[in-house]
């Protein structure tokens, strides 16, 4: 019989690791935003955070699965944090010796953080939903509906410190806090997986250092590595080209972080707002919203010329993006744990491959191509990324999976849609 106790002990880790990341992205959130205008001379902020995000996608292709593996999601998350703290001392003492290591070092953490923490949601929606009696996609939106609303704080109040105190970089207590409280409070998650279906005896090492790869035979996962892709194209459009073109060249440098404000604000509240209304309007109907609203804000920077006295418009273009973005950070999320249930630290391993790489390609563009060129790359990608994400909800639909226990799967009516795409 379900008990509350249940839920309140589910969601006590969610707020956990959380607010773990709040205080964690406090201070790197600023940080990162500020790379390209703050470290302009020679190009050391944009080369910091190309490096970073070519160290996040040398990592997603190995570390995820094997870290999870041996060190569970919680010793994960504790190790890869520390990438982060390193990079944010390393930002007191700017320079290409201080700047360059640390970016590589958060960068070799960062997949697996990211891995270990979608992997820990998503085990707890199913674990959740199956002793609730819910559907287990409605649980895991949920949850991710409640930490991207906690998360995406985290760039209202690393930006706010960074707007206030410009030309200083944020205090990093915040980040040895964050250590400290997912250390004290979060539940191991593989205590967890002994109460949903007792402890696997673990693959060989190989098996799972090469498993990110594996799962590229499942055709639904060829298709959707557009999504992943887009949004690090997106993302790295806002904190790189737009602050840097838009807001710096009409503005200053000292609107950018009130503009990432804006952003960070609109993307925490339309994340939890996804979160609860998926369950009524599904999936796709979040996804076709979140591409008409950035393909309209593309199509309205092709043709707005920014003036200093139109402040207004520069937070009405951050806070549009940010209504797309909470469509890709929610659903991308839930959508991998959902489909990929049996192999979960894989696809978020891959997804965090994939966005990397988006990352990647948006920083290292970024000083030869001019605006109006990344927004057609921009909108292309986008187009593409939308019709292979409904074939693969066209295929879905024509094989509906026999309804069975939430938070089970049946792996050989998985396998036969597969193998018919």
């Amino acid at each position: 019989m379900f008990s509350s106790s249940t839920m309140d002990r589910s969601l006590r880790n969610v707020l956990v690791i959380s607010f773990g990341f709040l205080l964690l992205f406090t201070a790197y959130g600023g940080l990162q935003s500020l790379q390209s205008s703050l470290y302009s001379e020679e190009g050391l902020g944009v080369t910091a955070l190309s490096t970073l995000y070519g160290g996040m996608l040398l990592s997603s292709m190995f570390l995820p699965p094997l870290l999870i593996d041996r060190l569970g999601c919680k010793g994960t998350i504790i190790l890869s944090m520390c990438g982060y703290v390193a990079f944010s001392v390393g930002n007191f003492f700017a320079s290409w010796y201080t700047l360059i290591p640390t970016s590589i070092l958060l960068g070799l953490g960062a997949a697996p953080l990211w891995s270990a923490q979608c992997t820990y949601l998503t085990i707890m929606g199913n674990t959740h939903a199956e002793k609730a009696g819910k559907r287990s996609k409605d649980v895991v939106n949920q949850y991710f509906g409640i930490f991207f609303l906690i998360f995406q704080s985290s760039g209202v109040w690393g930006n706010l410190i960074s707007s206030l105190i410009f030309g200083q970089t944020p205090s990093q207590g915040s980040g040895v806090l964050a250590v400290l409280m997912v250390a004290a409070f979060l539940e191991p998650i593989r205590g967890v997986q002994r109460e949903s279906g007792g402890k696997k005896r673990s693959p060989p090492f190989w098996s799972t250092l090469l498993s990110t790869f594996k799962l590229y035979r499942d055709k639904r996962l060829c298709l959707l590595i557009l999504l992943p892709l887009y949004s690090g194209l997106q993302q790295g459009f806002l904190s790189s080209e737009y602050t840097r073109s838009y807001v710096t060249c009409a503005l200053g440098i000292q609107f950018v972080g009130y503009v990432m404000i804006c952003f960070s604000a609109t993307d925490a509240l339309c994340s939890v707002l996804y979160g609860k209304v998926s369950q009524y309007t599904g999936r796709v109907v979040l996804y076709v919203l979140g591409a008409v609203t950035h393909v309209s804000c593309m199509i309205a920077l092709l043709l707005w010329r920014p003036r200093p006295d139109q402040l207004a418009v520069f937070f009405v273009f951050s806070g549009l993006w940010g209504v797309a973005d909470a469509v890709w950070q929610t659903q991308n999320n839930a959508l991998y744990g959902v489909l990929f249930e049996k192999s979960k630290e894989a696809a978020f391993a891959n997804y965090r491959l994939w966005e990397a790489l988006g990352f990647v390609i948006a920083f290292g563009y970024s000083t030869f191509l001019c605006v109006r060129v990344k927004l057609h790359i921009l909108l292309g990608v986008l187009s593409l990324t939308m019709a292979a994400y409904g074939l693969v909800e066209w295929v879905e639909s024509k094989n509906p999976i026999r309804p069975h226990a939430p938070g089970q799967a049946n792996q050989a009516e998985d396998e036969e849609i597969q193998t018919k795409m």
